[in-house]
């Protein structure tokens, strides 16, 4: 196994919560890489832990910003600390390579002045913040808002031109890095954040979470500006208010700057009774929420970045077998095939369409269900993400796998063990996974019962 080090900076996300960051972590450790980790603490986490291996500093994260000036001082202070963490990394377990996930695009100075102790960078480009000032504010006209586009593409052009490699999470980013990059097409490698289907499948879900609800919606994902969420509750008011369905409640797992004003709205649209906000979940609580839904819903509006960023809840969803309806976007259709609904970006009516209609249509949500976990278990799993992504490191750094290493996951399909304490469904079982799709939820035990026992007979 070789003793190559790498560290991982994270500023948006703490880890593991950033589940792509997670899986990276584990895909470098179980090749046997030394991985530290530099992230924003979360509620209640500790400056230090050791976690499987992988070594995590977190830093306290910066006050709320708001406005231009906000957002430097973010930047400023979450990158002050970062560097001073390197440092102690650096004296602590060492590294060899810095991979920096954005946003924000200002790692890439740190990596530079590591450059001279030998230390390569990787540029693992999460979000194009050009497109996001795009996608929030529109075309810049004042001269203040054209100096702040024009500082986004520098420090974009800066981050591309310092780093050794680039890892694209789909084909559209790879497109940029080469065209507005101006990178090599041989140092970009796409790395797709594919779901591990073999720990995100369905599970037989508490019954508590349907309650009584007559049929389940599910949100997933970070609830910020860009992020299409208020369209959530447009649905569920025009459902529920006007279409007259009652029974059905939704559920939006997840935090972000947004949080608060949409449970605000949510009030206000007189909806709390079918609406819960879950706020900060992991790995369990998704496992019970997306087995237990009905639909899964991909609210992200149709805009400069979204079109071309791939949403991971599209493919959560597809792990969980749970049929979605989304917004028509390049990136979530390449994800979902033939697999997904899609509707209009803006159409309220459309959407609640598609939503009603697969909602009276069991057998279409049996036929979806089992196309999505097919599709992203055979085509989008992280496992073969994983090679590409280890793959990144073995040539920048000259350590081609052995015997040993090629005996290890992901290049085996041997990996971590099931988490404990769940009920898993029965993937080989296509009867009972379609059955489940179309009723989610478990059988009773006699049921059960007398169903192994008549397929014991045949």
């Amino acid at each position: 196994m070789p003793a190559n080090r790498v560290l991982i900076i994270v500023q948006n996300l703490p880890v593991p919560l950033d589940r792509r960051v997670w899986l990276e972590c584990n895909a470098l450790a179980a090749q046997g890489y030394t991985v530290s980790v530099i992230c924003p603490k979360g509620p209640g986490d500790r400056s230090y832990e050791l976690l499987d291996g992988i070594a995590i500093y977190k830093y306290r994260p910066s006050p709320a910003a708001r406005g231009v000036f906000g957002f430097a001082v973010e930047f400023t202070w979450c990158w002050i600390l970062t560097a001073l963490l390197s440092v102690r990394v650096h004296h602590q377990r060492g590294f060899d390579v810095i991979q920096a996930c954005n946003p924000p695009d200002t790692y890439w100075l740190l990596a530079w002045l590591w450059r001279a102790r030998g230390v390569r960078f990787v540029f693992d480009q999460h979000d194009l913040n050009p497109e996001l000032f795009l996608s929030r504010f529109g075309k810049p006209t004042s001269p203040a808002a054209r100096v702040e586009f024009r500082g986004l593409l520098w420090l974009e052009r800066m981050t591309y031109r310092i780093a050794d490699r680039v890892i694209s999470t789909n084909g559209s980013y790879k497109a940029v890095a080469e065209r507005r990059g101006h990178r090599d097409p041989a140092t970009v490698t796409v790395v797709r954040s594919g779901p591990d289907t073999r720990v995100m499948r369905p599970v037989y879900p508490d019954p508590a979470i349907r309650g009584d609800a007559d049929a389940l919606l599910c949100y997933l994902g970070i609830m910020g500006p860009q992020d299409g969420v208020e369209t959530m509750l447009d649905l569920m008011e025009e459902l529920v208010h006007k279409r007259g369905r009652v029974g059905l409640h939704a559920v939006l797992l997840g935090f972000g700057d947004c949080l608060e004003d949409l449970k605000t709205r949510c009030t206000e649209l007189n909806l709390d009774q079918n609406v819960r906000f879950t706020g900060r979940v992991g790995p369990a609580e998704i496992a019970q929420y997306l087995s237990a839904a009905d639909i899964g819903i991909g609210p992200d509006q149709k805009t400069p970045l979204n079109d071309v960023s791939t949403m991971n809840k599209t493919m959560e969803y597809m792990a969980y077998a749970l049929p979605s309806v989304s917004v028509e976007l390049l990136e979530t259709r390449v994800s979902a095939g033939e697999a997904g609904i899609f509707v209009p970006s803006g159409d309220i009516s459309a959407f609640a369409d598609a939503v009603e209609a697969l909602l009276d249509d069991p057998a279409r949500r049996v036929e979806l269900g089992l196309a999505a976990r097919r599709r992203v278990s055979e085509h989008l799993d992280w496992r073969p993400q994983a090679s590409a992504y280890v793959a990144v490191f073995d040539d920048l750094l000259d350590s081609p796998p052995d015997a040993t290493r090629y005996a290890a996951w992901p290049f085996t399909s041997s990996g971590m063990d099931l988490p404990a304490g769940r009920r898993y469904v029965t993937l080989d079982d296509e009867a009972e996974l379609a059955r489940f799709i179309r009723e989610r939820c478990e059988l009773p035990v006699p049921a059960a019962e007398s169903i192994r026992a008549t397929r014991d007979t045949d």
